[in-house]
């Protein structure tokens, strides 16, 4: 399964932890430029959308979701702190334990 993170300057440990969880692509972009969003697809292969919601625009989350919902792909909305992205996959994903 993959993954696609909008948010956060720096994934720190999540990324091996999503990793342990089942994720083997994992991409990252950083939210805080609207610029870099001017032509924002979703890659192909993506299940799931995490988007890191205290480190992102508002005009930016609006481009994810909207692509989100183009392609049919769950979008994840958490803080950036291991505790709550976890819950959130898990109240999501039926494969998280």
């Amino acid at each position: 399964m993959s993954l696609m993170i909008v948010g956060a300057d720096s994934l720190g440990s999540i990324k091996d932890n999503v990793k342990r969880l089942g994720f083997e692509e994992i991409t990252h972009l950083n939210g805080r430029k609207k610029s870099k969003f001017k032509n924002f697809e979703i890659p192909a292969k993506t299940d799931y959308v995490l988007v890191m919601t205290d480190y992102i625009n508002h005009a930016v989350m609006r481009k994810v979701k909207r692509a989100a919902k183009d392609r049919g792909v769950s979008v994840i909305y958490a803080r950036r702190s291991w505790a709550s992205i976890y819950k959130k996959l898990q109240r999501r994903a039926a494969f998280i334990q």
